[in-house]
């Protein structure tokens, strides 16, 4: 194999040296660092979340955290994760989850909103269905900008009737109701002897 021209190689290495396009979060980013540097705080806070809204509004939808807690979350990333999933008949499964890519449609008075249906599926280990609930939640943000701090809270009781000690899965099924899209949430727990 012959070693490649002179012209060939210096092309490749112009090619190669060229900088990557930067995109809209690194141009919100440079034009956030000159807004905060000349005084403007608050618009730079503005423009990097009006550009990581519209970034987030165009990944696919999914899960992006999906975790057992101890108790009901206080806010967004603001829970206590559950040590273990094991649980005893009758203690609610709470769980705290994290949708990524919600769509935004505009409404009334200059706001967007986000709406997403969650429903619930109890696998056993083998993985066989064996209860499921449609629309065991519903959920609709609403407000001046396509907020990317949403969480949902779910909270799922076996009674003592419902499946005896063994491992098991929640399965929740998210649907985004703009775009129709739908995403998984599986979390494996264990029913403990009393």
């Amino acid at each position: 194999m012959s070693p490649l021209p002179a012209s060939t190689l210096a092309a490749v290495f112009s090619f190669l040296s060229l900088p990557a396009a930067a995109g809209p979060l690194v141009d919100a980013a440079t034009k956030a660092e000159q807004m905060a540097t000349s005084g403007n705080p608050v618009g730079a806070h503005e423009a990097m979340r009006e550009a990581y809204g519209a970034f987030s509004s165009g990944l696919p939808f999914s899960i992006g955290k999906a975790t057992f807690v101890t108790e009901p979350p206080e806010g967004y990333g603001m829970y206590t994760p559950r040590p273990n999933a094991v649980y005893k008949t009758g203690e609610p499964l709470i769980s705290y989850v994290e949708p990524v890519g919600l769509s935004w449609r505009p409404v009334d008075g200059g706001k967007v909103e986000a709406q997403f249906t969650v429903d619930l599926e109890l696998l056993n280990a083998k993985g066989e269905t064996l209860a499921e609930k449609k629309a065991f939640g519903s959920f609709t943000y609403r407000g001046f900008m396509r907020n990317q701090e949403i969480f949902a809270k779910l909270t799922l009781t076996l009674s003592a009737e419902g499946p005896p000690q063994g491992d098991y899965v929640v399965r929740y099924r998210f649907r985004d109701a703009i775009s129709g899209a739908v995403a998984l949430s599986d979390q494996k727990f264990s029913i403990s002897p009393q």
